[in-house]
């Protein structure tokens, strides 16, 4: 097996569909179809399920593929160091929920790195994507939080899926809201107070529930529920809307200067923000040099 065909498998694996892999290849659909199922008869298994949705792992799929990453990113060091005498490259990706300091400590890490070549991705996703791109080591590892109300149903989850959740810090729930927003002045905000003002939540796609929800009571009615994608648009929602989201409160202040506020909210819960990992998996330097990064944003030490 080449490792063209290495490269084949791994790019189906992140997109999903053997049509558009093929696109991005610049190779016929048949061809790519054919490389693929070669390499299948070869191994002796099959590496992907087929239907019509798209393309996915198999169990063994997945083993497989941490394997044939490591091989492609072993050849491209080989032939950058001896060939092309070019300095090492390396790679990092970590899939977050969408919190503002995991892109603050990966500016860090990144600064910290201070190397010339360098694929650095920060991927901001959706909670189930996230566990995903870590059990098919799209990336390094992940950022989500646990709650009482979902903690059960995720680590069962992970479980299944071979990952390990690694706890950072826990934080109390705020309420962010514009900083002239009625409830902006009060000391602390019940549920009951948040009821006539929109909800902002992130969307979840295919796996839209409460076990998956990146914001804290989304099971509580809610006459107006604005979802988006993107953190650009929660803010702008926020300052234009008098809308709302719950969050762990660690908003740096430079980011709107003063226009968004957060506020305690007076509900007995807690997040517990941490990393995801596969089972048996060690953190990389670079993840390691980010874990610390993300450490410093422990609410209790700030």
């Amino acid at each position: 097996m080449t490792t063209q065909v290495l490269k084949y498998i791994v790019s189906v694996a992140e997109i999903g569909s053997i049509t558009e892999a093929a696109k991005q290849l610049h190779i016929s659909q048949p061809s790519l179809s054919v490389a693929l199922k070669e390499a299948e008869k070869e191994v002796g298994f099959e590496i992907f399920s087929r239907s019509r949705s798209g393309m996915s792992l198999t169990k063994e799929g997945v083993e497989f593929l941490g394997y044939a990453r490591q091989v492609i990113q072993q050849m491209t060091l080989l032939e950058d160091r001896f060939v092309l005498n070019k300095p090492e490259k390396h790679r990092f990706c970590v899939s977050t929920q969408h919190y503002t300091f995991t892109a603050n400590a990966f500016v860090e890490m990144v600064q910290k790195f201070g190397q010339d070549r360098f694929e650095f991705i920060l991927n901001e996703t959706q909670t189930h994507k996230i566990l995903e791109d870590v059990k098919n080591r799209l990336s390094d590892l992940g950022i989500i939080y646990l709650c009482d109300s979902n903690s059960t149903f995720l680590k069962k989850t992970m479980d299944e899926m071979g990952l390990v959740f690694y706890e950072l810090f826990s934080a109390k729930p705020h309420v962010f809201v514009r900083a002239k927003h009625p409830l902006a002045g009060k000391k602390v905000i019940k549920l009951e107070d948040l009821k006539k003002y929109p909800r902002l939540n992130f969307l979840q796609g295919n796996y839209e529930s409460s076990d998956f929800s990146e914001e804290l009571f989304s099971t509580e009615l809610s006459e107006k529920e604005i979802r988006v994608s993107d953190r650009a648009a929660v803010v702008n929602l926020m300052l234009g809307l008098d809308g709302y989201t719950i969050s762990s409160g660690i908003f740096p202040k430079y980011l709107q200067g003063d226009k968004i506020v957060s506020v305690p909210l007076g509900e007995k819960e807690e997040m517990h923000i941490g990393y995801v990992l596969c089972r048996g998996q060690s953190l990389s330097e670079l993840g390691k040099i980010y874990v610390e990064a993300l450490k410093k944003f422990n609410p209790s030490k700030i």
